[in-house]
């Protein structure tokens, strides 16, 4: 069938120029339908690229704590510690402590790639073609809701390992306890852990959801031959 149809396109182009031959058959030999395998391959090796950047960049000195988007603040659910704190002029302990806990999870984020390359490789895509021509964060929302949990559970090991390397763990207890101690206030006790492992995966997607914004937008982002092909469905 694809010969009778290039036979009857030869036909059509027999007054043509060459410059509009080859554009025509150049158009017509390029026009392969995507596979739902490449269109699913294409996006897993958009994730992994988005993580391995993504990851890079927050694993780096001051990818949390250097960053707007993704750095960790004190805890906003204790804000009153904060507050209280620097009102008695103890603002360089809070301070310190939010430095350090933003250095635990540039910490956290070295040991975060195979995590999320795990979950990446081991997703099946159901709904492959709807992600590509989704919004332009839609393969990285569709990986933040199918394995946060995962890797929630995978993630807070490390982030805690890294809380008590960069001594955040240290320092936030001394703060509360200093604040307990003050009279007339409610005892607080939040969990440092859930809190920091919460935000930094947040950051984390943060910054590959700008990955996958960049090779949505700029061919130049496309590496491999597979990302120009599957994403150029969308342009």
């Amino acid at each position: 069938m694809r010969l009778v149809c290039l036979y009857i396109v030869f036909i059509f182009l027999a007054g043509c120029t060459v410059q509009q031959i080859q554009q025509t058959l150049g158009d017509y030999l390029e026009t392969d339908e995507l596979t739902t395998e490449q269109v699913t391959a294409g996006l897993k090796e958009a994730l992994v690229k988005g993580v391995t950047t993504g990851t890079s960049k927050a694993s780096s000195l001051n990818g949390y704590f250097g960053n707007p988007k993704i750095k960790i603040p004190f805890p906003p659910d204790v804000q009153r510690v904060e507050d209280k704190l620097r009102s008695i002029g103890l603002g360089g302990e809070v301070d310190k402590f939010v430095e350090t806990l933003n250095r635990g999870a540039e910490e956290a984020a070295k040991e975060a790639k195979p995590i999320f390359v795990e979950a990446i490789k081991g997703m099946t895509v159901q709904d492959a073609w709807g992600i590509l021509k989704g919004t332009d964060n839609e393969a990285t929302q569709y990986l933040k809701a199918k394995t946060s949990a995962q890797l929630t559970a995978k993630f807070q090991p490390v982030i805690k390992q890294a809380l008590d390397k960069t001594s955040a763990t240290k320092y936030y207890g001394d703060i509360i306890s200093t604040y307990n101690k003050i009279p007339f206030v409610d005892k607080v006790n939040p969990d440092l852990e859930s809190y920091a492992t919460s935000l930094a995966l947040e950051g984390l997607f943060t910054l590959v959801a700008e990955e996958e914004r960049e090779i949505r937008a700029n061919p130049r982002a496309r590496t491999t031959e597979l990302l120009k092909k599957v994403f150029a469905q969308q342009d």
